[in-house]
């Protein structure tokens, strides 16, 4: 076997949920005077194992307050034995749980829309913590807004559109670490009350904001490359909010010049 033939074997026999059987580990390990190979085998598995676990657990403090620490612990093992880590970074663990959970719906249980809600706004939240950031414009590049004006938003900058206010609860639950599920059980899970919210950053920190549903879509038009003029033409209630918002995203930090006309996408 050559070394690359090892290492896939070796990562593979690691990121098993079970153990593999006293043979096959006997076949690219060695025995030392201690430790049989499967007991060598093991050390790096349970270490795997609990640091991915940590790891999900981590990102997803809300998800776990949902669900409680047994139907997290479910799901995440679940989930990480059908699709493992593929990335250098354990910052990606959770890209895909959103499209799994949905395909698993079991594992939400009767909570399943706050999951998803939640898991949403959870991997919102690690992209906007480590997303780009370009030159914000300042108060003088919005003196005048022509209507053929086009802007382009942070790559860090999250929009999302909530069917329930998952943006208390995780707050909540990061704060006690998870630790809210006694008062999802006295009170019962969030009652649907759609939100529009920003997910953004302000240095290394990671805030929530709400949004009236037309800022957010001003918002998204002029993301997706409209000029201001089209974009305002979306809205559907009173103009005079127009200047008030553009001086807090400008505020904020979140407009910048587009990029070369390209949409960017959230």
């Amino acid at each position: 076997m050559n070394l690359l033939g090892l290492q896939r074997q070796f990562a593979t026999a690691v990121m098993a949920p079970l153990a593999p059987a006293r043979g096959e580990a006997r076949t690219f390990i060695k025995p030392n005077g201690r430790m049989t190979p499967l007991e060598r085998l093991e050390i790096y598995r349970r270490s795997y194992w609990a640091r991915v676990l940590d790891s999900l657990l981590d990102d997803f403090p809300g998800l776990c307050a949902v669900l409680g620490r047994r139907g997290f612990d479910r799901l995440s093992k679940a989930y990480l034995s059908e699709l493992p880590s593929c990335s250098f970074t354990l910052r990606d663990l959770g890209s895909r749980l959103e499209a799994w959970l949905r395909d698993h719906a079991d594992f939400g249980g009767e909570n399943l829309a706050v999951a998803l809600d939640m898991v949403r706004l959870e991997w919102a939240h690690i992209e906007a913590f480590d997303g780009g950031t370009k030159k914000p414009l300042g108060p003088e590049d919005l003196l005048e807004l022509g209507l053929e004006m086009r802007f382009g938003l942070q790559p860090h900058l999250r929009l999302l559109e909530l069917q329930y206010p998952v943006d208390d609860l995780r707050i909540q639950a990061q704060a006690s670490r998870g630790r809210v599920r006694p008062a999802l059980r006295r009170s019962g899970a969030p009652k649907p009350a759609p939100i529009a919210l920003a997910v953004h950053r302000v240095e290394s920190t990671v805030f929530y904001r709400r949004l009236d549903t037309e800022e957010l879509r001003i918002l998204n038009a002029l993301r997706h490359g409209s000029p201001i003029g089209e974009a305002i033409a979306l809205m559907e209630g009173s103009p005079n909010m127009i200047e008030t918002w553009f001086a807090s995203w400008s505020q904020l930090g979140w407009l910048c010049q587009p990029v070369n006309g390209e949409e960017e996408t959230s």
